[in-house]
């Protein structure tokens, strides 16, 4: 397991490197409008059909939430920003943005999350031990008996009601997280052992749609 996680780290370090070596700086979309062209869908039923949970209308990405599991970018990335824009349909429950995935495709991968529970965007969740962040000078990582741990945001909640848009403005730079919802900045964790990986969109709940999801190359790490 230690050795998958290592090539794939490796992985996606080589191909963050050549984005920049390519002149690979413009925004690029990770959500063409269109279709799930560039993602893998996971589920925790891998006999519900992809149409069941994920779908796309309107330059939209809709979930029903049910079951659980996760959309998953092929590529992976680092040193980037990130925006994703997200609202609620129903009675808003609980997703997330899943930062630098590694492992095996499993409903709780090795992450940090950038929590989209309502009223709690802006946490941070380590996901699965061997996930560790800093914040405020105190590390946090789930215990070995433990699935994941939460960090609470810094702020009250800046989301907006069920049905409006919000948005999310994640930097990652080297291993450092920086969270921003609508605007406020809500968290900041450094000495992220995950710096790496594939990004994810959850499935964990009740429906939930999706746009306009960017990812800003940083030309240097001091952007």
């Amino acid at each position: 397991m230690r050795r998958r996680i290592k090539y794939f780290t490796t992985f996606c370090c080589i191909f963050a490197m050549l984005s920049v070596l390519t002149g690979c700086t413009n925004q690029i979309a990770l959500f063409n409008g269109q279709n799930l062209d560039g993602w893998k869908v996971v589920s925790e039923n891998p006999d519900t059909a992809v149409s069941d949970v994920w779908s796309v209308g309107d330059g939209v990405i809709r979930c029903k939430g049910k079951p659980l599991g996760y959309i998953r970018t092929i590529n992976c990335y680092s040193n980037y920003k990130l925006h994703v824009e997200w609202r609620w349909t129903d009675a808003p429950t609980n997703s997330g943005v899943l930062l630098h995935v590694n492992g095996d495709d499993k409903i709780w991968p090795l992450c940090v999350e950038a929590q989209l529970m309502h009223e709690n965007a802006g946490d941070f969740v380590t996901v699965q031990n061997g996930s560790a962040i800093t914040v405020n000078g105190e590390r946090h990582c789930p215990p070995a008996d433990t699935l994941y741990k939460v960090v609470p945001k810094q702020h009250g909640s800046s989301e907006k009601p069920a049905g409006q848009w919000n948005s999310y403005d994640i930097l990652c730079k080297n291993d450092m997280i920086q969270l921003k919802v609508n605007g406020v900045l809500q968290n900041t964790a450094t000495q992220s052992n995950l710096t790496a990986g594939a990004i994810c969109l959850q499935s964990e709940g009740s429906p939930i749609e999706f746009r306009n999801i960017t990812l800003t190359p940083l030309k240097k790490t001091g952007d």
